[in-house]
């Protein structure tokens, strides 16, 4: 795994199957906003909601394969573009050496009492360029 990308590591639960014996595809994107949590540190230290500063502008999935209950998934995340006052997030399921999904989140500093984005800082534009880099893979 390259160094501008971080991982996570978890095991699907039963209640997150479907009826056809899947991991439902509503419950990716919820392991997908769980490992966007270190990205959420570097915008908003210690994760204060009353000082939340982003927002999702967009968020698209691509299923590639089915992911199944009993065997750990590992989550995979990384920022693909960095912009003034937004960034892009990519992520992807694996399981069993098998690429299930993977999506691209865009998210925006933003600050909720204007109702407006603000550029990021230069101390969180320098931490997100860290994990900057090619697609996960």
């Amino acid at each position: 795994m390259a160094d501008a990308q971080f991982s996570m590591t978890l095991k699907p639960r039963f209640c997150e199957t479907d009826a056809l014996g899947h991991i439902n595809n509503t419950v990716i994107p919820v392991w997908f906003e769980a490992a966007r949590e270190p990205i959420f540190d570097i915008v908003n230290p210690g994760q204060d909601l009353t000082k939340w500063n982003m927002i999702i502008a967009g968020f698209t999935i691509a299923f590639t394969a089915p992911t199944y209950y009993g065997t750990e998934v590992t989550v995979k995340t990384h920022i693909s573009r960095l912009g003034n006052s937004s960034f892009d997030i990519v992520q992807s399921c694996w399981q069993n050496g098998k690429k299930t999904a993977e999506a691209t989140t865009t998210m925006v500093h933003y600050n909720y009492q204007t109702e407006k984005s603000e550029p990021l800082t230069d101390n969180v534009r320098q931490q997100l360029a860290v994990l900057t880099g090619p697609v996960c893979s």
